[in-house]
């Protein structure tokens, strides 16, 4: 991962491979933004005028190199555009940084080093543009030939991008202050969270022949060790002699066997206590009800909610945060075969509710409905599910937005404010108490699907049932944004992107700080 330095050098000095500015879109035409003013000066204060002449905007994530001035000892600048100028004594919005340090970084790719000259008004500001070009730097190349040679041929630690370019190596921030607290601990925060974000995303992006339950539960008991956090798996065996119906009924077509993973991160001064239940089935092929062509190709995303879970726990206890996190990974392969649920089957769940299955495809509430519960017995203050759960939901938001659904709308309210904090686009959602009616089943206490119409929001009912009576809880369903399926923009990679790590983590830390709705 790239390494990150603050730094008080003058840019024209600095020996680096480029030295990184912001431009705005100004009404005149692209304004050079603080931060760059010894490079502006460098080029007689016409470095946007020069700018302007080469096409550049300021638009959001617009990339344009040009020479760097005489006397430089970095031989480029890169001008990112940070969007519209802000008003007068006003900020860059904290998001537009993120994104232009993330589109800057990924424009840097085989670089040893680049400083970042971009607008750091106060430590906030360095910790957004650190997370930023952190995880724009990213890149998932383990399985390419390309980038086992390159490392074998160059000693590289670093894992090669697609072009057998590897990341950038060293960023050093220009304006930071190296020795004020408030600094530092923005950079510690953005590398620790962006760390396990990009760990996230391995998991998302590594293909299910290699990632099967109990592999995904090794990962996890690793990172446990290493980090001071108490995890518990629960096998096969277990979740059958225990009555997980939802978790085993879901994993029986499969060859790899089921798992729930419970990581406990406590905090000898927590006064709150929290739990993150994440949907994680690392292959879905729909089982009986068999996917289509065109459905199957990227359904090894379909643990990303368990993979955001695992990341936000782990980040909780490297940032030291005080208050109790609870990671539920609810693990299962979802396959056709002769052992596999069929339609019509009716599963009993842990909590002894018992569930008619109408579709093997919406298995995803069934493994949470067994984590939510076995959750809800350690009465936590709250409860967020993380899910890539209905495509209804995509239809509804998009592929960047996911929804966020609740039991409690101050609470939701809270939820969707630290998203929007966090730079995770999403959407407040209402569980309409008409929908519950169209999953009665005549078998069983409830059915696994409902009405069409609303179908993410009937998950989202469906998943209330199995929550302990007075718990606050909120449902994300992360459909869209989980999965990248075009190309890069800003800090977010094609594939898995990581996406409510940030979300959960400033949940925790608003929780630590008794600030959480």
């Amino acid at each position: 991962m790239t390494a990150l330095t603050l730094s008080t050098a003058a840019a024209p000095g600095l020996r680096a491979d480029a030295i990184v500015i912001g431009v705005a879109k100004g009404a005149g035409g692209p304004s050079v933004a603080p931060g760059a003013e010894a490079v502006d000066k460098a080029y007689d204060g016409r470095l946007a005028a020069v700018l302007e002449t080469l096409g550049a905007s300021g638009a959001e994530g617009e990339v344009t190199k040009l020479p760097a001035p005489s006397g430089f000892k970095a031989p480029v600048v890169v001008a990112v555009g940070l969007g519209a100028e802000p008003e007068k004594d006003a900020g860059f919005d904290p998001e537009a940084l993120r994104r232009a340090a993330g589109a800057a970084a990924r424009a840097l790719a085989g670089a040893k080093k680049a400083a970042f000259a971009l607008p750091l008004a106060e430590a906030a500001d360095a910790g957004v543009v650190a997370e930023g070009l952190l995880l724009g730097a990213y890149s998932f190349d383990a399985y390419k030939a390309s980038a086992k040679e390159a490392k074998e041929a160059k000693g590289a630690k670093a894992k090669a991008n697609g072009n057998g370019k590897a990341p950038l190596a060293e960023a050093a921030l220009l304006g930071g202050k190296p020795r004020d607290k408030a600094y530092k601990a923005a950079i510690e925060r953005a590398t620790a969270v962006a760390e396990e974000l990009n760990r996230a995303r391995d998991l998302v992006n590594t293909p299910p022949n290699d990632l099967d339950p109990e592999a995904f539960a090794a990962v996890a008991q690793a990172a446990a060790k290493e980090h001071g956090i108490k995890v518990q798996v629960l096998d096969e065996k277990t979740l059958v002699k225990g009555g997980y119906g939802g978790i085993v009924g879901v994993g029986a077509g499969s060859a790899s066997g089921p798992r729930l993973v419970k990581l406990s991160y406590t905090s000898p001064k927590a006064k709150k206590s929290l739990a993150f239940v994440g949907k994680g089935i690392t292959y879905d092929s729909g089982g009986i009800s068999l996917k289509p062509a065109g459905h199957n190709e990227t359904m090894k995303c379909d643990m990303a909610g368990a993979a955001a879970v695992f990341a936000a726990v782990v980040a909780a206890a490297r940032l030291g945060l005080e208050v109790n996190v609870t990671g539920w990974l609810a693990l299962a392969e979802n396959m056709p075969s002769g052992s596999a649920t069929r339609p019509g089957d009716v599963l009993r769940m842990y909590s002894g509710k018992t569930v008619e299955v109408l579709n093997t495809d919406a298995e995803g509430r069934l493994v949470l409905a067994d984590a939510l519960w076995a959750a809800s017995q350690d009465e936590p203050d709250a409860i967020i599910d993380v899910a890539t759960l209905t495509g209804a939901m995509m239809l509804a938001l998009g592929s960047r937005t996911y929804g966020i659904m609740a039991n409690d709308d101050a609470f939701r309210s809270a939820v969707h404010e630290a998203a929007e904090e966090s730079g995770e686009p999403a959407w407040p959602m209402p569980l309409p108490e008409h929908l519950r009616k169209g999953m009665d089943s005549p078998t069983a206490d409830i059915a696994n699907m409902g009405e069409r119409m609303g179908g993410g929001l009937v998950a989202g009912l469906f998943l209330r049932e199995f929550v302990g009576e007075g718990i606050t809880w909120a449902h994300l369903d992360i459909a869209g944004p989980a999965f990248n399926e075009g190309g890069p923009f800003g800090y977010t990679p094609k594939g898995g992107t990581g996406t409510a790590v940030r979300t959960l983590v400033r949940v925790a830390e608003l929780a630590a700080a008794g600030e959480l709705g």
